[in-house]
This record gives C-alpha cells, sequence and structure tokens, in this order.
C-alpha cells in the first residue's frame, strides 16, 4: 500500500508543479484531475508530506473555499500566507479574495 502511496503522491506532486505563479487550485481539483475525484483528504496527505520539498509549490494548493488550510504544515506562523501575497494573491481572515480570479483548473 505505501508504494501506491508513493505513486500517488509523485502524480500529485506532477500536477502541484504545474499551477503557475499567481494561480491557486483545490485539493479537490487535483483529485478530479487525477480520475480519483473522491480523494481530496489523500491529495492533502500529499501535500503535508511535500512540505519540505523545494521544488513543490504546496502553498499554492487551498481548499475548495480558498481557506489556507494547509498553512500549518509551513514554518513560521504566516508563511503560507505570505508566499501568496508575495505573488499577487490577496487573503483576508485566512482566504482568498475573489477565489475564481486565482483560481487555475489542472
Amino acid at each position: 500500500m505505501e508504494e501506491a502511496n508513493d505513486n500517488f503522491f509523485e502524480r500529485v506532486y506532477h500536477i502541484v508543479r504545474q499551477i503557475p505563479y499567481g494561480k491557486v487550485t483545490s485539493y479537490g481539483a487535483i483529485a478530479k484531475v487525477l480520475g480519483a475525484a473522491r480523494s481530496a483528504r489523500m491529495v492533502g496527505w500529499a501535500m503535508n508530506a511535500a512540505h519540505n520539498l523545494e521544488d513543490v509549490p504546496a502553498h499554492r494548493v487551498v481548499n475548495r473555499k480558498g481557506l489556507l488550510t494547509g498553512k500549518h504544515h509551513f514554518d513560521g506562523t504566516n508563511l503560507m500566507q505570505q508566499l501568496l501575497e508575495s505573488e499577487g494573491i490577496r487573503i483576508e481572515n485566512n482566504q482568498i479574495v475573489d477565489l475564481e480570479k486565482y483560481f487555475w483548473q489542472p
């Protein structure tokens, strides 16, 4: 089972690496494009495991409402927010303002 998870995680990372600068996507959108529409939580596990992978822009993955639910997996209290804001994405109360404007559909 661990090997299957590793393969799924790598497929997730492949998608996340494609998210353009200044854009975000959701756990569910990634799961859907991978043919596992009901596996958004597993995408979240993959993102949790990716917090130290420099080539995976994990900060660009948010929940379906634009909430920064993965922020606790980053060093520092507001690092995820700071990274997104540095790309021009507006955040208020741990949520992306105007998610549709910044959303990237994989």
